[in-house]
């Protein structure tokens, strides 16, 4: 969304606004064009973030997209916050140097709105064997433009869902409820807190980001009936629910979570559920794949039941890191054979045949739920991933209409900005050092600010 003008600035300019809002402060100036080193000939150049489904993908590629395409791949491989701004600064200035990138569902619709990607729809119709519609339904609308077409393809998707220790509650006698509420999740935390030595009730994520602690307490904002905006833009962080929602959150995990849960994102509570320092753990559905591979002290060990509730019926995210190819891109074509086998059906059985079918990229294929080897593989959390990606409701995630899309995030460019900054205040209360009145009293003053920018367009 632009504000309305009589002249409409070139595209450039435009560009550049755009990044500025998604790079700021990181970019100090933007320039237009194609120019740079891109890629060309048999080589593509592959912009990533490092998590591990990615780089074992890395060390596929060569051994068999390339033997079978003979084009050869580069990849630059970056941590999360890193590759963000990589991506970003080179898409929005369109200078090429990068033919394929991830992205997730929140930069996709907005970067194609920009102009930055390559449209997929003629792709895909000349690539039959992809099958497009054994995509899921929520991952192909999330990376679906207001065009109508289609700018990124997934290489996972994820939901959210609890994980619990069910050894732990069996010499506890405590029971999980198959739907539990917030409230009983609580309750269930200071039960198990102290259940074997060192172990805590519950992980949640404390580290400051949009994307780290945001994720998860924006769906416990959700459900308690809070929400960022309202359809007006007005700034809602101040109201009870919003209040509610994160007092209860962070004196949960100030009670009975993780040690040094200010600083603790995913990666950290992945780290504390396998070594049994946590009980419980609110977080990806991807993350079951990593903690029942073969090599988990806790595999076997874990249940599974859907993200807690309170007002709602569902409270679970919606998220994929998906390949977009780059507008600018010089080997646009080439780029979609890779996307085409790295999102394929081929390349998950690769990854189930080499590494194990618990470490398929999976929550993107309809078949991939159907396969008979990763089903019994799976088996503890297949069935409850796919259930919390198809009744995730990133248009409808709470009890009230919302000016935009988006279940852990507000699908606004400026979101990556005030997320951000909005986390840093609410991790501060986790460790203690302001009140969750104070945070939300600075986060309101910060959210006011983009209310501002919208409500006069």
């Amino acid at each position: 969304m632009r504000t309305p003008s009589r002249r409409r600035p070139p595209r450039a300019l435009l560009a550049c606004a755009a990044a500025g809002t998604l790079l700021a402060p990181l970019l100090s100036g933007c320039w237009a064009g194609a120019g740079g080193a891109g890629s060309g000939g048999d080589s593509i150049n592959v912009l990533m973030v490092n998590n591990p489904q990615m780089t074992e993908l890395q060390k596929l590629t060569a051994a068999h997209f390339t033997k079978e395409t003979g084009i050869k791949v580069n990849f630059t491989v970056l941590p999360e916050n890193d590759v963000r701004d990589k991506i970003s600064q080179d898409f929005a200035n369109q200078a090429g140097q990068y033919d394929v990138a991830t992205l997730s569902n929140y930069e996709i619709p907005i970067y194609a709105r920009n102009g930055w990607l390559h449209e997929m729809d003629s792709y895909v119709a000349k690539d039959p064997g992809y099958d497009e519609q054994d995509i899921l339904k929520p991952m192909r609308q999330s990376l679906t433009a207001d065009d109508g077409k289609l700018y990124g393809q997934p290489f996972y998707g994820e939901s959210s869902f609890l994980m619990y220790r069910k050894d732990v509650f069996a010499k506890k006698g405590l029971t999980m409820p198959a739907h539990p509420t917030w409230q009983q999740v609580a309750d269930l935390a200071a039960k198990v807190d102290g259940a074997e030595s060192g172990m805590k009730g519950i992980c949640l994520r404390g580290l400051p980001g949009w994307g780290e602690l945001m994720a998860p307490l924006t769906t416990v904002v959700n459900t308690f009936g809070g929400t960022w905006f309202d359809t007006r833009w007005k700034a809602r962080l101040d109201s009870p629910a919003f209040e509610k929602a994160t007092k209860f959150y962070v004196g949960l995990v100030r009670a009975h979570g993780e040690s040094g849960a200010a600083q603790s994102g995913f990666a950290e509570c992945l780290n504390d559920m396998t070594q049994s320092k946590v009980a419980m753990w609110y977080d990806a559905t991807s993350a079951a794949g990593l903690l029942e591979a073969a090599d988990s002290p806790v595999k076997g060990k874990l249940g599974y039941v859907p993200a807690p509730v309170e007002q709602t019926e569902s409270s679970g995210w919606l998220y994929t890191w998906a390949w977009g190819i780059q507008k600018a891109s010089h080997n646009a074509d080439k780029a979609w054979q890779f996307v085409s086998w790295a999102s394929g059906k081929g390349y998950e059985q690769l990854v189930g045949e080499t590494s194990g079918w618990a470490n398929v990229p999976a929550g993107k294929r309809a078949s991939t739920y159907e396969n008979a080897d990763y089903r019994t593989s799976a088996a503890s959390f297949q069935e409850m991933t796919k259930d919390a990606i198809e009744n995730a409701r990133p248009n409808d995630p709470g009890v009230q209409p919302r000016p935009a899309p988006g279940i852990q995030f507000v699908g606004i460019p400026e979101f990556t900005d005030l997320g951000t900054k909005v986390s840093q205040e609410i991790s501060a209360a986790v460790a203690g050092r302001q009140s969750v009145a104070e945070a939300l009293k600075k986060s309101q003053a910060l959210a006011e600010r983009i209310s501002e920018e919208y409500q006069g367009r």
